[in-house]
């Protein structure tokens, strides 16, 4: 009796030290399995795309979380650019901010300055990537001192779009467009369509914004600020209000002052709406808002480069738009986790996406060889132009652009210039007040910054 309680004493010993072992090895699949999923690092992603961009986007996000299991990001929209900046000095250099930041380009200034973001040319000469892969001509803004401090995403230049049903009725050439400021004027005047006293379409139209006031000075080869551009040392004064920013705002003032220039103020939709419904017949627009002109305008439209000054050779455009930025202060990481996201939609195949859904520029010009570019510039071919006035742009500090902390300030200054001259001051006097009150902000910026 005693064998058969102790044999049945060490069963149970036995069996518990199973259900032990089993529970241990079970627990430590469990921790195993806890350990694998807790490898994915998740960063946030903080931008400003809305509407049809935000979900281009988004997809694009979704498509490199796919493609890998180490890595999350979560994007989060967080208002304009404006509105975003003005977020991100709240926890810029803090453990609390966002991995990555979508900045427009006039913000780069103070992105540099601040100290809260890290150079994404660091990872970049620890990873030998090849950055001749992507476009010059829009690396050129983001790169200072020889340092590319943040990563290009959404790019835009402006372009000219025309009516050519309009040009028809006129008798002008409908693949000739006007390529100089007389030649834009002179055009005006055929195209604009007078009942009485009323102007029923205009000639010629700008947006009352600056960043078309900033291109049409620096295809002259001028600069908007000293310190060439601000781009070898701080700028301290503003030099827009020179013989290129005057030869822009005499030629608006004479075709406002002949009844050929349309004004339809600040406003995108509606400066869009009136070459949509043929109020006026040629206007500057950004290369992201070409196609779906002219996928929804009732007439063909042309697409042309922006106008030059006539006795200036053309230099090009001013890259737009806004580039992406990583945190300094957040873990190496999520540092590195970053800059995997940032070289993966950098990739052709990922370009090629945002360009036929965006309009955007692609990054990496490869991006346009993609079967899905090349059937959309059959379908589109004047999108072609957007691509060759970017590509035939000559580098230097005039089409590098601007550096300036307090660039929105500025661009605010041009915008009540642009008001005045059009209610009747002198063009010269109007960016002279422009000048100084971009001079006065300058100064109050640099001597914080001190």
């Amino acid at each position: 009796m005693k064998k058969v309680f102790r044999s049945v004493f060490l069963l149970a010993i036995a069996a518990s030290l199973f259900m032990m072992s089993a529970c241990s090895n079970n627990e430590k699949e469990t921790d195993a399995s806890n350990e694998h999923k807790n490898t994915k690092t998740e960063i946030i992603f903080w931008h400003a795309m809305a509407g049809a961009t935000q979900e281009a986007m988004e997809d694009l996000v979704k498509e490199f979380n796919e493609s890998q299991d180490k890595i999350v990001v979560k994007p989060e929209f967080q208002g304009s650019y404006e509105e975003l900046l003005t977020k991100y000095r709240t926890v810029g250099g803090t453990k609390n901010a966002p991995a990555i930041i979508q900045v427009f380009e006039v913000g780069t200034k103070y992105m540099i300055d601040s100290g809260y973001i890290e150079p994404i040319q660091k990872f970049i000469d620890e990873d030998q990537y090849d950055l001749s892969q992507l476009e010059e001509n829009i690396l050129q803004y983001y790169r200072v001192d020889d340092q590319l401090y943040s990563m290009p995403f959404n790019a835009s230049t402006p372009v000219m779009l025309y009516n050519k049903e309009a040009f028809t009725e006129a008798g002008l050439d409908t693949e000739n467009p006007p390529a100089t400021f007389h030649e834009v004027k002179e055009t005006a005047k055929k195209l604009t369509k007078k009942k009485g006293d009323a102007t029923e379409r205009f000639g010629f139209s700008m947006l009352t914004y600056g960043w078309f006031f900033e291109e049409l000075v620096a295809t002259q080869g001028g600069l908007y600020v000293n310190e060439d551009n601000g781009r070898t040392g701080d700028a301290t004064k503003a030099v827009f209000n020179g013989e290129e920013g005057l030869r822009v705002f005499q030629w608006l003032n004479e075709m406002n002052k002949a009844g050929s220039f349309g004004n339809f103020g600040s406003n995108w939709d509606d400066i869009r709406a009136a070459f949509q419904t043929g109020k006026t017949a040629m206007y500057m627009d950004s290369s992201a808002g070409v196609a779906n002109t002219i996928e929804t305008a009732p007439f063909e439209v042309g697409v042309a480069f922006i106008p030059h000054a006539d006795d200036q050779e053309r230099n090009g455009v001013i890259i737009g738009g806004a580039s992406l930025w990583m945190s300094k202060g957040i873990t190496e990481k999520k540092q590195q986790a970053a800059y995997e996201f940032m070289k993966y939609i950098a990739k052709p195949e990922s370009q090629a996406k945002w360009h036929v859904r965006t309009g955007y520029f692609a990054i990496n010009p490869a991006a346009y060889e993609e079967k899905l570019v090349q059937d959309m510039y059959k379908k589109i071919p004047q999108l072609q132009v957007t691509v060759e006035q970017l590509q035939a742009t000559k580098p230097s500090v005039a089409t590098q652009g601007a550096l300036i902390a307090v660039f929105p300030e500025s661009r605010q200054q041009i915008v009540t210039a642009l008001e005045d001259l059009y209610q009747g001051k002198d063009p010269q006097e109007a960016l002279n007040e422009a000048a100084e009150g971009t001079d006065r902000a300058i100064k109050q910026v640099n001597r914080t910054k001190k």
